[in-house]
């Protein structure tokens, strides 16, 4: 029994606390995201504050209301003994005034990333739809498929469940087959090929608004009659069953490739995704110097305003004041440690960041004093910078996974430098990035029309050093986003 109390005691030791999974999640993170995140924390506690001109001439004209800080009922309630703790003790006679950069550049200039504002494609169709001869009830069918087109343009719903939602939401008893005849008319709006339920319908709606000219017409034929043919690369049947030549086969094709796959991509609020650096990496003069980006991390304290509000309500509280009650001494208490302990997480994840850096730069030395050369890159593994830094795996993977470093020749995600080793010929170990690159420059240098099957990609790296298995050339095909042979396929 005594064992089974001892086991169950260290499983709760070890659950991680409150502050360590909000350090986790503060410390994975990426920098475009840290400026939100510490907006959030500032805007729900007041003893929090970013320094800046404002704050500092607020602070010295502010009119606190001691006498209640919380704003909460002045009801008695039980007194607790953890009040009598000084403000000194408290913050452990800490400077809680941090500024988030640990080498200050004075010349580095916040920049406002630009705000892009488009109509949704909900607004451009159902601006649209109005333009069309339909009646009400028409109308309604097609607001309701509109609202069912995903961001790509495409109605994956099938007809008869939005049969089912118009007369579940507006007792509208319609049938599969005129929801579909209200389709083809949200089908005829911009842009082409919007509301097609699959990629055939997709293309063949816009092949149909082109000009007819006889590729357009080979075209369509193409993709109507021959869609999975097409799609799979099989040509050579294309140009055996419609009996056509090879030039007029590429004509058609020119057609084909120039239309979109996605027309709802075009028209869908724009999201822009800017990547921005968590490092800035440069050499000079064969020395690699690493600065942490800033950009999103004001500088940070303990709010002198409730530093002032809990010795006030300390030294009442001390002399018996009836007025100074004890919830009001722990609300100010709460939100200085609270603000104390995110200060502590912003620096920790700094010092974390610049440390894992570091210790990649280093490993990955020659990488970078060759300006990127990818098969400079060595085998590394996380737990390689782990033990090194002496910090937890899973700590240097949410570094890894989310953080990006710029370069004079690029911005990369600091995973791009961690990869598996394989032995050559000669004995030596290399990275299996060197193997991918040369493998990627053996595809892009080969006959389009004759394209290498994994079998002779195999062949090709042994010959140049490199035995690997043909399992293992194809998954580093796949991981590089490069199709099978069939696939690649040109004519």
């Amino acid at each position: 029994m005594s064992n089974l109390k001892q086991s169950t005691a260290l499983r709760l030791s070890q659950r991680p606390s409150f502050q360590q999974i909000q350090y986790i999640k503060l410390l994975q993170i990426p920098t475009a995201a840290l400026e939100a995140r510490i907006e959030e924390e500032l805007e729900n506690n007041p003893a929090l504050e970013e320094i800046n001109e404002l704050s500092k001439e607020k602070n010295a004209e502010e009119d606190i209301d001691f006498e209640n800080p919380t704003g909460m009922p002045t009801n008695n309630s039980e007194e607790s003994k953890n009040q009598e703790d000084s403000l000194e003790e408290l913050l452990n006679q800490e400077d809680y005034s941090y500024k988030t950069s640990l080498e200050d550049d004075p010349d580095e200039e916040r920049r406002e990333l630009p705000i892009v504002q488009m109509s949704t494609l909900y607004d451009s169709l159902m601006s649209q739809i109005h333009l069309l001869e339909m009646d009400e009830r028409q109308l309604m069918i097609a607001e309701e498929i509109i609202g069912d087109l995903d961001e790509d343009g495409y109605l994956r719903r099938p007809l008869v469940s939005i049969a089912d939602d118009l007369g579940f939401k507006y007792n509208l008893q319609v049938s599969e087959q005129e929801v579909e005849e209200v389709l083809y008319k949200v089908q005829e709006l911009d842009p082409a090929g919007i509301g097609a339920r699959d990629l055939r319908e997709c293309l063949l709606l816009q092949l149909n608004r082109k000009m007819q000219s006889e590729d357009t017409l080979l075209a369509f034929r193409i993709i109507d009659e021959f869609f999975e043919e097409y799609k799979n690369k099989h040509f050579d049947k294309i140009l055996d069953k419609l009996q056509i030549s090879e030039q007029a086969f590429k004509r058609a094709n020119a057609v084909i490739l120039k239309l979109n796959p996605k027309p709802g991509e075009s028209q869908t609020e724009v999201k822009l995704n800017y990547i921005i650096p968590d490092f800035i990496l440069h050499v000079e003069n064969n020395q690699i110097q690493i600065k942490l980006n800033r950009k999103n991390a004001p500088e940070l304290r303990i709010n002198p305003s409730y530093i002032r509000m809990y010795e006030h309500l300390q030294a009442n509280y001390k002399k018996k004041n009836g007025r100074v009650k004890a919830e009001d001494l722990q609300f100010i208490k709460s939100k200085i440690e609270s603000a104390k302990w995110f200060i502590d997480a912003i620096k920790q994840r700094q010092i974390t960041l610049h440390k894992t850096m570091e210790c990649i730069a280093q490993e990955q030395k020659e990488f970078f004093l060759s300006e990127g050369d990818e098969t400079k890159i060595k085998p590394l593994i996380l737990k390689d910078i782990a033990e090194k830094i002496n910090m937890d795996i899973s700590t240097v993977s949410r570094v890894a996974n989310s953080k990006y470093v710029q370069t004079d020749f690029g911005i990369y995600q600091l995973k791009h430098f961690f990869s598996e080793g394989i032995v050559n010929q000669k004995g030596e170990e290399v990275s299996n990035r060197e193997v991918k690159q040369i493998l990627k420059e053996i595809i892009e240098n080969e006959d389009k029309k004759n394209p290498y099957s994994d079998d002779k990609l195999t062949e090709i790296l042994r010959q140049k050093g490199y035995n690997i298995a043909r399992r293992t050339v194809a998954k580093y095909r796949e991981q590089m986003g490069i199709n099978v042979a069939r696939l690649r396929k040109q004519l």
